[in-house]
């Protein structure tokens, strides 16, 4: 989509206009859609401006709160969006997780997604595992709490089956074969 048109058109527009042409003759004459000189006749004619409004969005509500929130983040920097967003709000500052996600990445911060997870039984924990370039290992769990060694589980044994029952017959005849040479 193009930009809007310049103010000095638009100027030559209105001035077409008030020296007495009609909006129609107008659009025709400086090749613009009518709609457009019938709308900047009647700006023009309320307010008494032909400049275009200004464009993009609103400003986030958080930006007044830009300084708490970003204090916030470097006092606790392992805290995930919820855990944010529940902070401020016990702090009276309200907000959305998917507010706070646009804020975060207006400030060009990176928030971790989730909480830590619970002590996995396939990889090792404990902090001296985590990679050297992680930024926070403070949700890792303590060195203490960790157990080098799964516990064993106990054996099974399982009946032989008539399949193994021949296999073995055949095992000892073929050792009894062999003593007796």
């Amino acid at each position: 989509m193009r930009g809007p048109y310049p103010g000095e058109l638009r100027r030559r527009v209105i001035g077409f206009v008030e020296a007495g042409g009609s909006r129609r003759e107008a659009a025709e004459q400086f090749d613009i859609g009518v709609s457009s000189a019938i709308r900047w006749m009647q700006r023009f004619r309320e307010d008494g401006t032909c400049e275009p409004m200004p464009r993009g969005g609103s400003t986030s509500p958080l930006e007044e709160y830009a300084q708490q929130i970003l204090a916030l983040n470097r006092e606790q920097p392992d805290l995930t969006l919820d855990e944010i967003v529940l902070a401020l709000h016990k702090r009276r500052i309200s907000g959305s997780r998917s507010a706070l996600s646009r804020f975060f990445a207006r400030h060009g911060i990176t928030i971790k997604k989730k909480a830590c997870a619970p002590q996995s039984e396939t990889e090792k924990t404990w902090r001296g595992s985590a990679d050297v370039g992680s930024a926070s290992k403070g949700c890792l769990t303590p060195l203490a709490l960790y157990l080098s060694m799964k516990l064993p589980s106990p054996p099974t044994w399982s009946v032989p089956t008539a399949g193994a029952r021949a296999g073995n017959a055949l095992l000892a005849r073929f050792q009894w074969d062999i003593g007796k040479r």
